[in-house]
């Protein structure tokens, strides 16, 4: 990897392994970041309230906002919890949101990803449905416990690409397949953000940010997973290392 090559931050979870905290991230991301982009990943501490956001980001081309075990807490969307047994993260909730406000107000290109495209829709106030499955007309979105990662992570649905989608130029028609590991998903779409793609039953599935202006784009899928055995999926990491090297450019000028 050359000393040229892409910085891209990537967000960590808080985990505690007992006894200590740690900020951690998968290791499906950071390789997709490298296989498909030639990217130099740096992890992101969850730490908003002790590191200068902005500081933080003003060294980096781009962002990426992972997916994630845990589920943002409902108060920031203003609802009360219905699930049972949640996971949170309220560690990476704080920093999540500070970094997509800095990251727009810097015009830094910002990827998002499941649990990434759910807070960069929290954060510019939209709001999500806490269980998908139970919503009438709505197909269940979930995973199945039993399978193996293989399955789990294969293709389960189609999605609906727009004509005019940043996504439509990765594929050979407005119809493919792709995984579905979530059991929540977008309920109001925030202002400012641009429908890019929709499953059969509605839910959408992927956004953009409608200021063309700036490359801000987030899929509810997993285009991590197997990323170089994936045209579609490789070609999403290309759109944002495009951006991000465009930015890079920008800024050197």
């Amino acid at each position: 990897m050359s000393d040229s090559a892409l910085l891209i931050g990537a967000i960590a979870d808080y985990k505690i392994l007992e006894p200590h905290g740690f900020h951690m991230a998968g290791d499906k991301y950071l390789r997709a970041l490298t296989q498909t982009m030639n990217a130099l990943p740096v992890i992101l501490p969850v730490m908003s309230a002790e590191i200068n956001t902005h500081a933080l980001l003003s060294r980096l081309d781009g962002l990426l906002l992972t997916g994630g075990y845990s589920n943002i807490e409902p108060h920031h969307y203003a609802e009360t919890n219905i699930e049972t047994d949640p996971l949170r993260d309220p560690h990476r909730d704080s920093a999540s949101f500070a970094l997509i406000s800095a990251a727009i107000e810097m015009k830094l290109p910002v990827f998002g990803i499941c649990r990434g495209f759910q807070e960069i829709n929290v954060a510019l106030g939209g709001s999500l449905y806490q269980q998908v499955q139970i919503e009438s007309g709505l197909d269940d979105h979930r995973e199945k416990d039993g399978d193996d990662l293989n399955t789990q992570y294969g293709p389960a649905h189609p999605v609906i690409l727009n004509d005019d989608s940043w996504l439509r130029q990765c594929a050979d028609s407005d119809n493919v397949m792709v995984n579905s590991l979530h059991a929540q998903g977008v309920k109001q779409l925030a202002r400012g953000l641009q429908i890019e793609a929709v499953t059969e039953d509605g839910l959408i599935e992927a956004y953009r940010l409608a200021d063309n202006s700036q490359f801000l784009l987030a899929v509810q899928w997993h285009p991590e997973w197997r990323v170089m055995e994936n045209p579609f999926y490789q070609c999403t990491f290309k759109l944002f290392e495009q951006a991000c090297l465009k930015y890079k450019a920008d800024r050197k000028s």
